[in-house]
């Protein structure tokens, strides 16, 4: 597989990563997310870490998003609390970004720094949600 790569979008690492220091406080909220909607807003949020399985930051995001009338995204980020940086998204953060935004692109950190590839780069031989819908008829 190619790893395409884009620009990074170093103002929204910065965004996420003023969240993850001034909103993140204990256990409870150790990530934030930005993400960039097609008109240039960033949308941010953190995660809502609990025992039985709380939701990432980057899932928060897209409620998040929606609740504020933005439903495409153009790019998005994820950085740890504790000045841990650039985070790339869990398994199943990354089939949802899949099949909310098929065209997102994802900074995530390298030894190198970081870069910014297709979402659906960072889950290969991946299922398709919509590929698998029965038509609605």
């Amino acid at each position: 597989m190619t790893t395409q790569t884009h620009p990074v979008d170093h103002d929204l690492v910065e965004a996420a990563a003023h969240v993850a220091r001034t909103r993140c406080r204990g256990d409870n909220h150790t990530m934030a997310a930005a993400a960039r909607a097609p008109d240039g807003r960033i949308v941010t949020a953190v995660n809502a870490y609990h025992f039985t399985g709380g939701p990432c930051a980057e899932l928060v995001l897209i409620g998040t998003a929606a609740a504020q009338g933005v439903y495409e995204l153009d790019t998005l980020v994820a950085v740890g609390d504790r000045g841990r940086g650039v985070v790339p998204p869990c398994g199943r953060c990354r089939q949802v970004l899949l099949d909310y935004f098929p065209r997102l692109n994802v900074i995530v950190g390298t030894n190198d720094g970081v870069r910014a590839v297709p979402v659906a780069e960072l889950l290969p031989e991946s299922y398709v949600w919509a590929d698998h819908q029965l038509d609605a008829e």
